[in-house]
């Protein structure tokens, strides 16, 4: 028998999946337009329309490499539009866009919107819906595109909503709306004014290096300024400004735009702006710490850098060269201590010459950057090894610390200068507390000053050597030359098979097996070149050239097996990314940032001591601590722009970032108790 009731239920069922299956009804997103390129679609804060504003979106997912384009699209492109079909009389508001991020291609300047994009606006009703549902109707065109190709797109849009009566209850696509809404440029606080040299400065509290790593600058109207030129930032106290560059017919009045702020942890903030028109404008003071402070702290740090761990590779060089002070010939002593002094300054300032002029290239380089070679650590693993087998007595070489037999031949004080040179190179790894600042100011100060402090760090690492060799009552309280010397020499052999060891570690967490193979061989033709000179004869002094010649050939291999896979990791911790760092940050969560290298010792010996032990990861556990740690052992110019941002130019560094709060930077020698105490907020 045919049941009427269950005639009705099917029936009410069926219209119902009719209903909601309908494209656009009854729902808070509308019919999606998708390609390969993107899907669009317009979506709703609210589950139902109340009154007669309705906020409203038009979502972008962009596929990767794609983009759409801001409100001022910059050189070239075009913003989205939309127009409203329906309901009549109803009118859309401007878009609300995000802040943009800066695309330069083939000298062309444009601003785009990439990922998931949401532009929300809101949709103003002649009066106010009587009927149960409101259908709304609209036609978007809009611009994407990749670097290579640009597709024109458009699309009709329907979305049918439900009126209420009451407060609307917020949709699922409602937490689209507050993500957006944290990333709209909000109006700024701060003062800002536009010169005509096109200078941009903008004043106010808290404006600080602290505060500002990096900005931008995005116009409201793309005939502002040059869109496709870099815009350099100048941070001082409480002011930063930037340097742009008009455009020939640019509007008068005020210059309004978007500034993006960024801080050092990668968190960003975006505001309005409308700078004033000034007639002239400085640029901010970087600071008002003079330049002797920055002196006086380079020659203190060179000092400290003699008891890091970095310097212990040519502790057994400095202990020969300082036993020949405690011979009578003061004059010569003298001479060796001023050339020894020479030969650091020289390195130190050629260090920083090459630094400074690779970086004014536009090389993301820091403190320590020839580490990060591969051929530089294959020359060194050889120079220590060679050294080595002269302390072991394998073949002599007049003069303990000299390195070649022209060094030999030409006396004692080039010995000392080449020991100066050595000490500087080898040390170089790591930072020494007071070197950190002072080698930052030196590579943003103008070159000569900069020089300055750089050779201000060569005499601290040289200041013991000198203070024995100057002044008698140091050195007489050495023992005096004797027989005894011959054995340290050969004791001393040791810890420089010991440094080669170390190097050889290094140079396996950037080149990998294939890297160790060739440097191991190449000592072996060295060494066999250096026994062959023990015979006399032309062809066992030519074998042992084609031999060295041989090693020397290996070395460019070593670029071919390079990889970026180190040797550095603490269990559990999380590699560094600036954009996960500002997420964690974002949502309150602790991060302790630890910047390290394979080749930095103070490194190794600080994770080993201060952040591995079971009682510090306990603290970390409890606190909720993510450990994020950089690995600066090959180039990487996001690390070393964070490196920069906090006043840095080498690692290690340290920075713990409490919840909500600014981040701390730690000492560059921790102890767990250091670390226990930071991260308790004592």
């Amino acid at each position: 028998m045919f049941s009427c009731s269950a005639w009705l239920r099917r029936s009410i069922t069926t219209l119902l999946l009719v209903t909601l299956l309908a494209p656009g009804a009854w729902a808070a997103q509308s019919n999606i337009v998708a390609t390969a390129r993107d899907q669009v679609s317009i979506v709703s804060a609210t589950k139902a329309a109340s009154g007669r504003k309705i906020e409203l979106g038009l979502l972008f997912r962009l596929a990767p490499d794609w983009h759409i384009y801001w409100s001022d699209p910059g050189d070239a492109g075009e913003a989205p539009s939309l127009t409203i079909k329906t309901p009549s009389g109803a009118t859309a508001s401007p878009f609300t866009f995000p802040a943009p991020a800066w695309l330069v291609a083939s000298g062309v300047g444009d601003y785009v919107e990439t990922g998931t994009v949401l532009l929300p606006f809101t949709l103003t009703l002649p009066a106010a819906a009587s009927q149960p549902s409101l259908p709304i109707t609209a036609q978007v065109n809009w611009l994407v595109c990749n670097p290579k190709i640009c597709v024109p797109e458009q699309g009709k849009f329907t979305l049918n909503l439900p009126v209420s009566t009451g407060s609307a209850t917020p949709s699922s696509e409602a937490a689209l709306f507050a993500q957006e809404a944290a990333k709209t440029p909000r109006p700024s606080p701060y003062h800002a004014t536009i010169a005509a040299n096109g200078l941009l400065t903008l004043t106010g509290p808290g404006l600080t290096r602290q505060a500002v790593a990096h900005a931008h600058f995005y116009p409201d109207h793309a005939a502002a300024i040059a869109n496709a030129l870099p815009q350099k930032l100048h941070v001082g106290i409480n002011q930063f400004s930037l340097t742009l560059h008009l455009a020939a017919h640019a509007p008068s009045g005020s210059l309004t735009g978007v500034v993006e702020i960024t801080d050092p942890s990668g968190q960003t903030q975006a505001l309005s702006i409308r700078a004033r028109r000034v007639a002239a404008a400085k640029l901010p003071t970087q600071n008002n710490v003079p330049l002797v402070i920055w002196i006086a702290g380079a020659l203190l740090g060179g000092l400290i850098l003699n008891l890091m761990p970095c310097v212990f590779p040519v502790l057994a060089i400095k202990a020969l060269a300082i036993a020949r002070l405690g011979d009578n010939n003061r004059p010569q002593a003298r001479r060796d201590a001023l050339a020894y002094s020479a030969g650091a300054v020289f390195a130190m300032m050629a260090l920083g010459t090459t630094l400074i002029a690779l970086r004014a290239g536009g090389a993301a380089l820091g403190w320590g950057f020839q580490f990060q070679s591969p051929i530089f650590i294959g020359a060194m693993i050889w120079l220590v090894f060679v050294i080595g087998l002269n302390f072991a007595g394998m073949f002599e070489i007049t003069g303990i610390e000299q390195i070649g037999s022209g060094l030999a031949a030409r006396g004692g004080m080039l010995g000392s200068f080449a020991t100066g040179l050595l000490a500087v190179v080898v040390a170089t790894p790591c930072t020494a507390p007071f070197m950190g600042g002072a080698i930052a100011a030196a590579l943003a100060a103008p070159i000569l000053a900069g020089l300055a402090i750089f050779a201000a760090l060569g005499l601290g690492i040289a200041l013991p050597f000198l203070a024995l060799g100057l002044i008698p009552g140091f050195a007489k309280l050495l023992p005096r030359p004797g027989a005894w010397m011959l054995v340290l020499k050969q004791i001393l052999a040791f810890p420089m098979f010991a440094t080669a060891a170390w190097l050889l570690w290094v140079l396996t967490a950037e080149a990998g097996s294939t890297g160790v193979l060739i440097v191991t061989g190449g000592a072996v033709l060295i060494a066999f070149a250096l026994w062959l000179l023990r015979f006399t004869g032309a062809f066992p002094r030519g074998l042992s050239l084609l031999a060295v010649i041989a090693a020397i050939a290996l070395l460019p291999r070593l670029t071919q097996a390079a990889h970026t896979k180190t040797g550095i990791g603490i269990a559990g911790a999380t590699a560094f990314s600036t954009t996960r760092l500002a997420t964690l940050r974002a949502a309150g969560t602790p991060v302790f940032v630890d910047m390290s290298a394979a080749w930095c010792i103070t490194c190794q010996v600080n994770e080993r001591v201060a952040l591995e032990p079971a009682a510090v990861r306990a603290d970390f556990a409890r606190h909720h601590i993510i450990l994020m740690q950089g690995d600066w052992t090959n180039r990487n110019p996001a690390i070393t722009r964070y490196l920069a941002a906090h006043h840095r130019d080498g690692v290690p560094l340290y920075v713990y970032y409490p919840p909500h709060s600014p981040g701390q930077i730690l000492p560059q020698i921790l102890t767990p108790a250091l670390v226990k105490a930071t991260i308790a907020g004592r």
